[in-house]
Order: C-alpha cells, then structure tokens, then sequence
C-alpha cells in the first residue's frame, strides 16, 4: 500500500471514529483532520468533501465484492461480500446510509451498482439498452438499494446469505436471465 492510500485509510477510520458519536451530515473536515492530526490541505489532496472519502470507502468494498461478479464471483457471492463488507462496518455504513446530502452514500451506490448491470448487458452484445430493460433495472437498482440501506440502519437483523437471496428472488425475470450465469 503506497503512502497516499494509506493517507485514505487514516481519514477513513477517523471519520469512523467520528461517526460513533456524530451522525455525517455533522462533521465537518476540520473534525477528521483533527481525529488523525493531519492538515486540511492534506484531507483535500485526497479528497473533494467528506462524501468523497465516504464513496472512497465504499469503492474499497466494491472492488472486493459487486465489482467481482463474472470475474471470479457470482452474482450471489457478490452481493454475500458486499453484505459481509457493510456488517462487519456496521457502524460506518449505518451512519453513512443515514445521509441525505445530495452526494450521499446511497445515490453513489445506486449510479455503481446501476453502472456494473448496464456493463454487464453491454458485454452481452447489447448496443442500446431497450427502453424496458433500462426501467426494469432502474427500478431494481434503486429498490435493492433502498433495501440494502434499510438493513444496514436497522441492526442487520437478517443475515447477508439472507439478503442476497432475497434481492435475487426479487430481480425481475427479464433481468434474471440477463444475469443468471454471473
């Protein structure tokens, strides 16, 4: 790990220590850079904002998890990373979850998780998403998200198996074959 990433790794634990206490949309940069006694400067040579470095975050566990599927995971093993990921943060995503500033955690998610299915129909040869694919998709990605917020800031009393089982029944068929074989 070179030394800028691991610059990105100590603002994000101090932003999680901060969280313990004071919900996102209350900490301010001064905060973060005073928990790990660095500089502003050097918070914003790594970082626009702290919704940035939340979304930088949450990239670390996109790489690890949805960002995997087709690759060396399936779809189902994906999501049970992803899940596995934000439980074992509980907290961090939680509060992160809970923001409702127009750069949040859950409008980065969606245009991720958005981005990833479009790529993958893309790579099945499709040039122009038909007009009802793309709402079939927009529809589950932003219901499977706001599923997935709703677990991570209500105790995570399912377990992540349970979740992607569960937001894989709920894809629509039209999608489900798209996606089957990932």
């Amino acid at each position: 790990m070179d030394v800028s990433e691991k610059m990105k790794y100590k603002l994000a634990n101090a932003m999680k220590e901060l969280l313990v206490h004071t919900p996102v949309d209350k900490i301010t940069v001064k905060q973060i850079v005073d928990q790990c006694d660095v500089t502003r400067p050097t918070f914003y040579r790594h970082f626009k904002d702290k919704y940035d470095l939340i979304n930088w975050y949450f990239d670390v566990l996109a790489q690890m998890s949805f960002k995997q599927m087709g690759i060396s995971l399936t779809l189902r093993e994906g999501l049970i990373k992803k899940f596995e990921f934000i439980k074992g943060e509980g907290q961090f995503f939680a509060a992160a979850f809970s923001s409702e500033s127009q750069n949040c955690l859950m409008e980065y998610d969606y245009q991720c998780i958005y981005q990833f299915y479009c790529d993958i129909i893309y790579k099945q040869g499709v040039e122009k998403i038909p007009e009802e694919l793309e709402f079939l998709l927009r529809m589950y990605c932003r219901g499977s998200i706001a599923m997935t917020v709703e677990w991570a800031t209500t105790g995570m009393k399912m377990s992540p198996e349970q979740l992607a089982e569960q937001l894989i029944d709920a894809m629509p068929p039209k999608l489900y074959d798209l996606f089957k074989d990932i």
